[in-house]
């Protein structure tokens, strides 16, 4: 038995070692069923009912800087050790490191003596403790809400941005950007997160044959690309950096609080705009907007995309970039950021078939879509103008 363990452990090693992003999430989802279906009902009531405590102690980990610790040890750091390198009472730290060796975000090697794990090395990563800041400090209300909220609306699906979840936790008729707004740190935290959390080299901009889109485009005056919700700039300044050849204006769009946060790019224009106002950008070649319509509910999604196509030209294209659900078996992640979006904004996130229906119902047509990660579902869908609402518009 204890050979056959060693070999799986082996085997394991080397599909962690050679295996990639897919592979190894698809294994992680086969052996967390597998353990799942060992579980018994004394296992099953610890892992729901201290599900809490462990989000409340890596949060206390990021705050004391105790993955940062280990992280950079490359070795064994004493309980006295990371006491000293923290500021906090080693009796506390004995008790909280012990804790994360049972949730492998620590791994204990001997008497008060541990070492990083791969989990403490992401813990270390800005991406993951934007995130997790944001999360914790943010989001978590909504959820403690949820069950009462539904429970108070009869079960039925939400889709009242003035009434939801998020509302009901944090007390509050504001908006959750509103409300972001007047939080210490609450902002930053959100947008280094959206600004990170997707990895450069899996963007839109490996996809779509923008050369062939642009080809023939001379006027330096046109508005060329027009980033609706676009944050500080990010996607801004990745499409001028790909084509600094490609004449046409590169245009910002987000409110002005965002707006006066966007960063230095040249040749890209900032401008602080509302998307469910008129769209003051007329004619664009193309409009792209990233996570924006998932904030909404499908009245408000079909708004944006109106304001958009009130200002097309024939041969504009409208980008957005989403996640597109498949119609069965939606991962773990996809799933939780759906009913997140439920909880935040009476907002969901969609399958082919709902974006397609969302699209007809703003005068828009659904022409192609372009999966740049298939693992995370995400996916820039090209809209277009009806060919007969376009032909008409040319003449």
């Amino acid at each position: 038995m204890a050979a056959a363990v060693t070999f799986d452990k082996l085997a394991l090693a080397e599909v962690v070692a050679t295996g990639d992003r897919t592979t190894r999430r698809n294994l992680i989802v086969a052996l967390r069923r597998m353990a799942d279906s060992l579980e018994d009902t004394v296992g099953t009531i610890h892992k729901y009912g201290h599900i809490d405590l462990e989000k409340a102690m890596i949060k206390i980990g990021l705050d004391l800087g105790i993955f940062n610790v280990l992280a950079k040890a490359n070795g064994v750091k004493t309980v006295e050790d990371i006491a000293k390198d923290t500021g906090a009472d080693p009796e506390l730290l004995k008790r909280i490191l012990r804790y994360y060796n049972t949730i492998n975000v620590a791994r204990e090697v001997g008497p008060h003596q541990y070492e990083a794990t791969n989990i403490t090395h992401n813990l270390t990563e800005e991406v993951c403790i934007a995130a997790l800041n944001h999360y914790y400090g943010f989001v978590a209300k909504q959820y403690q809400a949820t069950p009462d909220f539904l429970k108070e609306n009869d079960y039925q699906n939400p889709t009242d941005e003035k009434n939801t979840a998020f509302q009901k936790g944090w007390n509050t008729r504001k908006h959750p950007f509103d409300l972001m707004l007047t939080l210490p740190g609450a902002m930053d935290d959100f947008h280094t997160y959206m600004a990170l959390r997707r990895q450069t080299d899996l963007s839109w901009l490996t996809v779509y044959p923008v050369r062939e889109e642009t080809a023939g485009l001379t006027d330096p005056e046109r508005p060329l690309y027009v980033n609706i919700g676009g944050g500080i700039g990010h996607q801004c300044a990745q499409f001028r950096e790909k084509y600094p050849d490609i004449p046409g204006r590169v245009i910002l769009q987000d409110l002005p609080d965002t707006v006066a946060r966007a960063l230095p790019t040249p040749g890209v224009e900032n401008m602080a705009y509302d998307f469910f106002q008129a769209q003051p950008v007329r004619g664009a070649k193309f409009y792209f907007m990233r996570g924006v319509p998932h904030n909404h509910p499908p009245q408000r999604a079909q708004l944006i995309f109106e304001r958009v196509r009130e200002a097309m030209a024939p041969d504009s294209v409208l980008l957005v970039d989403e996640a597109v659900l498949p119609a069965t078996d939606v991962g773990f992640i996809a799933a939780s950021i759906d009913l997140t979006m439920m909880g935040a904004f009476a907002a969901m996130e969609r399958t082919e078939a709902e974006w397609r229906a969302l699209a007809e119902g703003a005068g828009l047509e659904l022409v192609r879509t372009y999966t740049y990660n298939a693992l995370e579902n995400e996916t820039v869908m090209e809209m277009r103008l009806p060919r007969e609402d376009s032909m008409a518009s040319a003449h």
